[in-house]
């Protein structure tokens, strides 16, 4: 396991320098720059300008500013933020904690009810409860998610008054219980497209397993339903859907984008945003490089569980 590690985590390190060489030319090929600011004000001369350029060392040649670039990230260096004029680094860590906190409460939302309602629509497959699981995912699915996030906003928010529409914190609030009044609706617009798709996947993984030869073997042996169930449908059908969530967290940073603009929440996706519009590369390419690192160690995460959930699969 360990072997199969380090050979992994090895193998994504020509990944990350790929991804990142794609993203710095993109960057380069964006209209505009950190000089464009300055220029836009009309205060300064061309003197000044070349000079601002020569020491962000942007009148270098873009190999050059490349390798002066990812040699500072293996030193843990992303650059300095051209609008805070602070590290990048210094700047991502701010808001990190942030979004994790949106992550991570969207992510356990969509994953209880995904499960919850995947599992009572294998077992009751066919009923009520199984056609209305089915509408609300293909609701959720269908639905973008600024507009839900926005109609939440309206219908909770404004016109009922039961929640805080945006902010992390109301103002001169620090307590746990408000940061969880203003979490509920972002969290739960930001898992609504799993918590769809997760759900359906889980019902047909589920299916498929309980029609197997060795669950009618376990049944004819007088093995109770629960514990044939929980020990071996059940582990069994989460196999395949672990793939599914380890490829689609990572994904979490992209949803959270939209999210934490709508709800004006103070994370990664909103900085991200920000940076697009004020154009501060040093922070698009902070984030888009730790995005990469999230999605690899993702992926890596769910072969892990793997072996975790089904004993017979090894890794040398």
């Amino acid at each position: 396991m360990l072997r199969f590690t380090v050979r992994r985590l090895l193998g994504a390190v020509p990944l990350i320098i790929g991804i990142s060489l794609i993203s710095f030319l993109f960057m380069q090929l964006a209209p505009g720059g950190p000089d464009a600011m300055f220029a836009r004000s009309g205060r300064m001369s061309e003197e000044q300008l070349a000079a601002i350029r020569r020491n962000m060392g942007l009148d270098q040649p873009v190999p050059v500013q490349y390798l002066h670039w990812l040699k500072n990230l293996l030193k843990g260096d992303l650059g300095t933020s051209y609008v805070q004029n602070r590290p990048v680094t210094t700047v991502i860590l701010e808001r990190l904690p942030n979004t994790l906190i949106l992550v991570g409460a969207g992510l356990s939302v969509a994953l209880v009810l995904a499960l919850a309602f995947g599992v009572l629509a294998a077992v009751r497959q066919y009923s009520l409860f199984d056609h209305i699981v089915s509408a609300i995912s293909f609701f959720g699915l269908a639905m973008p998610v600024f507009w839900f996030g926005l109609m939440l906003q309206l219908l909770l928010g404004v016109r009922l008054g039961w929640l805080p529409t945006a902010g992390m914190h109301a103002t001169g609030e620090t307590g746990l219980l408000d940061l969880l009044k203003h979490l509920v609706l972002p969290a739960f617009t930001l898992g609504l497209g799993s918590i769809a798709g997760w759900s359906r996947y889980v019902r047909s993984s589920l299916l498929e397993v309980i029609h197997k030869d060795y669950i009618r073997t376990a049944r004819a042996k007088g093995v109770r339903e629960r514990a044939i169930f929980l020990r071996h449908a059940l582990r069994n059908a989460l196999i395949p859907f672990v793939t599914v969530v380890g490829i689609d967290i990572p994904l979490y940073a992209v949803g959270a984008v939209v999210t934490e603009t709508v709800f004006a929440w103070p994370g990664m996706g909103r900085l991200f945003y920000d940076s697009l519009a004020s154009r501060d590369y040093p922070v698009q390419m902070g984030i888009l490089v730790l995005s990469s690192v999230a999605i690899i160690l993702g992926n890596l995460i769910a072969d892990l569980i793997y072996a975790l959930l089904d004993p017979r699969i090894k890794y040398g």
